[in-house]
């Protein structure tokens, strides 16, 4: 009995070794960062229940300025753009998720597919590309196709005998424009998260399934698929906790910050910016706290739906 406590004190005894200050060394910089940059600002989150004023320095300012409660939240939740700002967020973003996860599963498999290893490796050049490409760049490529005077398009109208449309002043048109853009910017980063699962999926699975009689569709829906289950899931509850933001410079750089496409194109983020510029900074960080707070409480229970239906796909 002794010898046998004696064994589980030595298992429980933690030793140093020169391998865990390698890993600390390593993990150091990141540390830092998270605590710079992720922790220290939390300090922050006291201006949402304060009347900030611009005087001095910002540690003066916040501890100086009077708390005024709950009142820089009740702009977000009484004003008569609410409904608009959250159906923007929430719409656009349950769109994104569906599509952003659609469309990459689907050519992830098409590309694996691919017997010239030369066009799958162009294609995935091809469609990867955009992501790499700033808002502010699309924003310019966007002005000189939608712009009233010289642009491309309206220019092609007028060819055809059509009357020029100001893009930027029909809002019924930028919904299909807004989804499009960010599916065709992000679609080739999820496609190489996909891609990379299928390539590392042991080929001997679908080298019995040939020999089974199995279809190109049977593989895909008996081997492929399943296998990518959890790394589906685990985006989706990544997305999902980001149903309360939205890209900033796809609805406001590229759309140029358009009045007439305010009821189109304004969510959180947008609307945060805009306090901001108008020296609210408790308001926007109001809204940017309950942004936070429901973005948490989403992922939390997202995560939570998904351990009830399969605890093995939970990311925790």
């Amino acid at each position: 009995m002794s010898t046998k406590l004696e064994r589980n004190k030595s298992r429980k005894r933690i030793h140093w070794r020169k391998q865990d200050s390698e890993l600390t060394l390593l993990a150091l910089p990141t540390l830092i960062w998270y605590i710079l940059f992720s922790f220290l600002p939390m300090f922050g989150m006291v201006i949402a229940f304060k009347n900030f004023k611009i005087s001095g320095n910002f540690i003066s300012n916040v501890l100086n300025s009077s708390w005024v409660g709950f009142k820089n939240f009740e702009f977000l939740f009484k004003s008569n753009d609410a409904w608009i700002i959250l159906r923007n967020t929430i719409g656009y973003n349950i769109i994104f998720i569906i599509l952003g996860i659609v469309l990459p599963v689907m050519f992830a498999i098409m590309i694996s597919l691919l017997h010239s290893r030369k066009a799958s490796k162009v294609y995935q050049t091809m469609m990867f590309l955009p992501y790499f490409l700033s808002w502010v760049v699309v924003s310019a490529v966007g002005w000189a196709f939608f712009s009233f005077d010289k642009g491309i398009l309206n220019q092609f109208l007028s060819s055809l005998g059509h009357d020029a449309v100001n893009w930027y002043m029909e809002p019924q048109y930028w919904p299909y424009i807004l989804i499009f853009l960010n599916i065709w910017k992000s679609i080739g980063y999820g496609m190489i998260i996909y891609l990379a699962t299928i390539t590392g999926i042991d080929s001997t699975y679908y080298e019995a399934a040939v020999i089974d009689g199995a279809s190109i569709w049977q593989q895909t829906r008996f081997i492929t698929l399943p296998m990518l289950k959890l790394v589906i899931v685990m985006m989706f509850i990544l997305s999902v906790g980001r149903i309360f933001y939205t890209d900033f410079g796809l609805f406001y750089q590229v759309t140029r910050d358009s009045n007439s496409l305010y009821n189109v194109a304004t969510t959180v983020d947008v609307l945060v910016y805009k306090q901001l510029k108008t020296a609210t900074v408790g308001m926007a960080s109001a809204a940017a706290f309950v942004q936070s707070m429901l973005g948490c409480i989403t992922i939390l229970s997202a995560n939570w739906i998904v351990k009830k239906i399969d605890s093995d796909s939970a990311m925790i």
